[in-house]
This record gives structure tokens, sequence and C-alpha cells, in this order.
């Protein structure tokens, strides 16, 4: 995991380009029936880049509308993205397993950290 998922900078080697996702978030927002700002809404990894998520499998993929207290135009707030952060830290730190995470974030993004023994 030292040159994957702890390495600094190692999301920026695998995203995808813009040129490439664009398109697709717009083509997934549709599938969703998202008719809101394209630019509030995310294109949310189930299991994110800095877990080890697979970086362009649609089924791993979606359009994630704003959360609740967005302000339109301020582009997205997403607070699963704090957790996915804490977890990988404790990835890294040793105090959690990878796929552990992974399974958490997957199934039940809000007690995650609960779950693992980490809030």
């Amino acid at each position: 995991m030292k040159e994957t998922v702890c390495k600094s900078g190692y999301t920026a080697t695998i995203r995808p380009p813009v040129s490439i996702t664009g398109p697709e978030k717009t083509a997934n927002a549709k599938s969703y029936e998202y008719t809101g700002p394209i630019g509030d809404a995310e294109y949310e990894h189930l299991v994110s880049l800095e877990l080890g998520g697979d970086p362009n499998d649609p089924r791993n993929l979606w359009v994630e509308p704003p959360s609740p207290g967005h302000k339109p135009g301020a582009g997205p707030n997403n607070p699963k993205d704090s957790v996915e952060s804490q977890l990988n830290t404790a990835i890294c730190s040793g105090k959690t397993q990878l796929a552990a995470a992974q399974n958490t974030i997957a199934t039940d993004w809000p007690t995650a950290l609960a779950k693992l023994g980490l809030s």
C-alpha cells in the first residue's frame, strides 16, 4: 500500500481526465434523472480512489446530488469525503485493514468509522 493508497498524490495518478469523466457524468446524471446543476453534483465513487476503488468502473460511480444544506453554485458538498479521508489515514497508520475499510464504506458509509472502532 506504500505505493498506492498510502502514497501522497496517488489518486491523481489514476484519476481519469475530465475529458472522459465529464461526458460520463452528464450521461450518468441523465440515467438517474438528475436535473439539478451538474456542477453541484459529484461524480462519486462508491469506494473512493483513496481507498483503492476502481477509478472508472461504472459499478463504482454515480452522480450524487448535493447534500442537505448545500448552497447552489458552491460545487459538491459531500460529508462522505471526510469519512473516506479518515479511513485512508486509519489504513495507512495500521489501525484498520484496506478490505475492511472498503467494505464498510460501500455498505454503510455513515457508520463506517464506528463499525471499525475508529470514532
